[in-house]
């Protein structure tokens, strides 16, 4: 994106690119159909050291500027829920879309091109294996930590680092939860089993989808509150939300286990609701028993021992500190065209289109600044 403004103003650009294809993790995001916005993407879905700096990006290159270009290529897309929007067919017609753009822009690409590393002259001279580059300007646009397997390295921190920038500590997000020994081996046997949920951690909460795994906990809501939730920290966990547990019961006019699990059944799914009733049966089905239950319910309190790591989080979190770039243009104050976009920077978008909103709209401010 940033190469595609640059290059429509004129400039001459360079990609480099260390894969062997450009745009890999955009050909596997949102199961091979690029969720490659949210239409209701706001800087209130980022979670930023300074919860200002994405405000200008994202109100100069917005969805609706995304979805134009979308348009414009004749690329046919739909809306999933809460504003995503994927594409019918394949990510491919996305990668297509930006490789097209970027050879009308008259842009270069070079592939399996890895940067050994980047010296400040006049300009820069960014030196590879093949092949030296000069320019002055040097935009880094490397990503975060994860998912190492698609190539991800901590190379944009490194070169953050070696001209002085701060920044902020990174940590797996969007990633799914772990359980300790003891929930493990009261719930992971039930891996597949899922329940619309509101998930709190750090005063903040999610109303979605929640997948037992066979080590902890995924799925959207999940996802969502992996970004906020601090190790060693529980998070909470209404199992019925909405509903009110003690009238559905009430009415059944529980007598027995065997009625308790077909009251439960009506709340909660199935073979969870006979789980929960296993391990959290009240002493008795008096009011208030069902009361302490009812609180249990839409309480649930866990205390997750970590996360999947890198290997299975959709973003990094952290990164290059906003305090060191202009928010007009990602331009390092400190190193006059040095820039930083993406994901490298310290601006982690939530579930649902909004890290690539991000990558669009931080991109744009650079190309168009250059």
């Amino acid at each position: 994106m940033c190469a595609i403004e640059a290059g429509k103003r004129g400039r001459k650009v360079a990609i480099l690119e260390r894969s062997e294809r450009a745009g890999k993790k955009i050909l596997i995001s949102g199961g091979g159909r690029c969720n490659f916005t949210n239409l209701y993407c706001q800087p209130e879905n980022f979670i930023c050291s300074n919860p200002h700096f994405q405000k200008s990006a994202l109100a100069r290159y917005t969805p609706a500027d995304f979805i134009a270009l979308v348009e414009a290529h004749r690329i046919p897309y739909h809306e999933k829920t809460l504003g995503q929007l994927f594409c019918d067919r394949s990510a491919q017609d996305v990668t297509g879309m930006l490789e097209g753009e970027c050879r009308s822009a008259g842009t270069k690409l070079f592939l399996n091109t890895k940067i050994r590393e980047i010296k400040r002259t006049a300009g820069f001279q960014v030196c590879t294996e093949a092949a030296e580059f000069h320019a002055p300007i040097v935009v880094v646009a490397t990503g975060g930590l994860s998912i190492p397997k698609m190539g991800a390295t901590a190379f944009g921190y490194d070169v953050a680092r070696q001209f002085g920038l701060n920044i902020q500590k990174t940590r797996p997000a969007l990633v799914p939860l772990v359980f300790g020994a003891h929930d493990r081996k009261h719930y992971c046997d039930l891996a597949g089993v899922s329940a619309e949920v509101i998930a709190s951690a750090n005063g903040q909460s999610f109303r979605e989808n929640m997948l037992i795994t066979h080590r902890g906990l995924s799925g959207p809501a999940i996802l969502q509150i992996s970004s906020y939730w601090e190790k060693g920290r529980p998070i909470s966990i209404d199992l019925a939300p909405g509903r009110d547990v003690l009238a559905s019961v009430s009415r059944a006019k529980i007598r027995d286990i065997s009625a308790a699990r077909s009251a439960f059944q009506g709340i909660l799914p199935k073979r969870f609701a006979t789980r929960w009733l296993e391990l959290h049966a009240p002493p008795s089905w008096s009011k208030q028993s069902l009361g302490q239950t009812e609180k249990r319910i839409h309480e649930w309190s866990l205390l997750p021992v970590d996360t999947e790591g890198y290997e299975k989080a959709e973003v990094t979190a952290g990164g290059v500190d906003t305090d060191e770039l202009s928010s007009q243009t990602m331009e390092s104050k400190k190193i006059p065209g040095l820039f930083f976009i993406g994901e490298v920077i310290d601006v982690t978008g939530h579930l649902g289109g909004h890290n690539f909103q991000w990558a669009w709209a931080s991109g744009a401010a650079a190309g168009k600044a250059l």
